[in-house]
């Protein structure tokens, strides 16, 4: 059986109806982020920087949650942002990929400026990131 084929017999079975939040224990399992004690080091350590930053991401849980989490925020005038497209800018400081989206508030503060998230988390971020507010 091709690698191919093995891939797609593996995401047609129950692994497809896996939750829809990257789970940190498998990341952690592949190697891909650090362990939960090393994890609420690195937690508290980035609240030392603003949210939203490099150095302390949004975190979110999964692409749903990246479009939950922007969807609610809020510039100044209490408009929502104009939010551009996505990239991702590697490795953060919990070991995982992070994303970055430039946000246009126009006239409004922030102005322009850009919001880092980190999808891999299964505790997702409630406060608004530095500079907006939040939609309940």
């Amino acid at each position: 059986m091709s690698i191919a084929v093995s891939l797609a017999a593996l995401l047609a079975g129950p692994a497809a109806q896996a939750p829809q939040c990257p789970s940190l224990a498998l990341m952690v399992e592949l190697g891909a982020a650090m362990p939960a004690e090393q994890l609420r080091a690195a937690r508290a350590a980035a609240e030392a920087h603003p949210l939203g930053s490099r150095e302390n991401p949004i975190r979110v849980c999964g692409p749903n949650g990246e479009r939950a989490y922007l969807a609610r925020l809020r510039c100044a005038d209490g408009a929502a942002p104009r939010i551009g497209q996505r990239n991702s800018i590697g490795a953060g400081p919990y070991r995982t990929i992070l994303d970055r989206y430039p946000l246009d508030c126009g006239g409004a503060a922030p102005g322009r400026t850009e919001l880092i998230m980190d999808m891999y988390h299964d505790e997702p971020e409630t406060r608004a990131a530095a500079g907006f507010g939040i939609a309940p």
